[in-house]
């Protein structure tokens, strides 16, 4: 059976239409990824990985922009007045590889600031920040080469056991200074924290982990020999108490044989 040509027409408009939005839509979407951060500047990076290079440096910035191209490969934030960097602020960038956030007043990296950049991300710079102290599951895996410096960091054991997690630059061997200490005695205040000799910051709290140990041995310990004394001094009632009782049983058998010879007698 032959269709009508006038439905034929308006389904094929029908389908024109909707395949016409598709595209529509997909562009925009593509336009919306890979379009560059109102007020900041974009150029295509160089080199053969491609991907784009996006400048928001010195804007007064108070946090990570949320609409940064998804193919961005190097980013700088510096000279801006971030305080934090959250949870996945960076985890939609596949391809960043240079992240540079220096010159703000970070003095916050949360659990998973770095997530997901642990393959990609080739450069971190952090320097002359507000930061005191870092938390390893910031950076969840990232090695990328880091510069640290200029921040007045708290020198501790916590800093000490972080450090080692990352990839640090050479600049950061002379340039991380510990503005404070934890022991304040141990001689770090005002040197070179990494080329320190001799320096343990854990020893402390090595030497606290021992005693409390300690204390909770002999806690353990006392209690165990109370309970001992406890068992040994009921036991030694019970046991005064039954040969009482077994000490009573020939007396009481010697009379009952005296009254039977009585009344055999009688």
């Amino acid at each position: 059976m032959l269709l009508p040509s006038g439905w034929l027409l308006r389904h094929s408009v029908v389908m024109w239409l909707l395949l016409h939005s598709l595209v529509l839509m997909t562009l925009c979407f593509h336009h919306a990824a890979t379009s560059c951060s109102k007020r900041c500047y974009c150029s295509d990076s160089d080199g053969s990985f491609g991907g784009k290079t996006m400048r928001c440096s010195n804007l007064h910035l108070t946090e990570i922009p949320q609409d940064i191209p998804n193919d961005t490969r190097r980013l700088y934030l510096d000279y801006n007045l971030l305080t934090s960097i959250p949870a996945d602020a960076f985890h939609d960038l596949p391809l960043l590889a240079e992240l540079d956030l220096s010159h703000n007043e970070l003095a916050l990296l949360e659990p998973g600031a770095f997530r997901g950049l642990a393959v990609s991300l080739q450069f971190l710079d952090l320097s002359s920040n507000q930061l005191t102290t870092l938390d390893p599951d910031a950076f969840e895996g990232v090695r990328a080469r880091s510069n640290l410096t200029g921040n007045p960091w708290h020198c501790d054991c916590r800093l000490q056991t972080a450090f080692p997690r990352l990839d640090l630059e050479p600049v950061s061997l002379t340039g991380i200074i510990c503005q404070t200490s934890e022991p304040s005695d141990s001689g770090a205040q005002g040197v070179p924290f990494l080329l320190a000799k001799d320096l343990d910051l854990c020893v402390v709290l090595k030497k606290t982990t021992d005693v409390a140990m300690l204390v909770t041995m002999f806690g353990w310990f006392t209690m165990v020999i109370s309970y001992l004394v406890y068992y040994v001094r009921h036991n030694q009632e019970d046991a005064r108490r039954h040969l009482e009782y077994l000490k009573s049983l020939p007396s009481r058998q010697g009379k009952s044989e005296e009254s039977s010879t009585i009344s055999t007698v009688v």
